[in-house]
């Protein structure tokens, strides 16, 4: 993967991610302080079905944990990933053994062999961003405010 990730963060493809209602989220903390569930918790409060993925927990969010993906009963949509780099391409397989239809990427996990695999198996996949920040952007709170540009940005406009 090059350092232009850009082709896998096209705001179509996002969007379209957005629509789909069923998340499992891998890596999923039952801690408040992990980035990984303040999502989950946001994905929740906006109305997604939120499936943790952490074989460490039983139950995060009110919601039954699963160890890995092949346990979650029923479609999975997204799978939402909250792990290092090295643990994506056995997520990337599971996730095309399951029939997910997008492997969500996170800030910073950034995974070449397993964004081929889940490629390679009819997977659309995002890459280096936040479905927090994109969902706010496209359906929450920004796009209402009138922040719906596709760049965010703290630079002053000049006038």
């Amino acid at each position: 993967m090059s350092e232009d990730l850009s082709k896998w963060q096209e705001p179509f493809v996002i969007q379209q991610a957005l629509q789909c209602k069923r998340i499992a989220v891998v890596g999923l903390s039952s801690n408040e302080l992990r980035a990984s569930n303040f999502v989950g918790y946001y994905l929740k409060l906006h109305g997604y079905d939120v499936i943790p993925v952490n074989p460490r927990e039983d139950e995060i969010l009110g919601f039954k944990s699963y160890p890995d993906l092949s346990s979650i009963p029923g479609g999975v949509d997204v799978v939402d990933v909250f792990r290092d780099p090295s643990a994506v391409p056995a997520i990337a397989e599971e996730t095309v053994a399951i029939g997910a239809k997008y492997l969500w990427l996170q800030f910073g996990v950034i995974s070449p062999e397993g964004v081929a695999i889940a490629e390679q198996g009819g997977v659309e996949c995002i890459v280096d961003r936040c479905i927090k920040i994109e969902h706010a952007r496209y359906l929450g709170r920004m796009h209402f405010l009138g922040f719906n540009t596709g760049q965010v940005s703290a630079q002053r406009q000049i006038r």
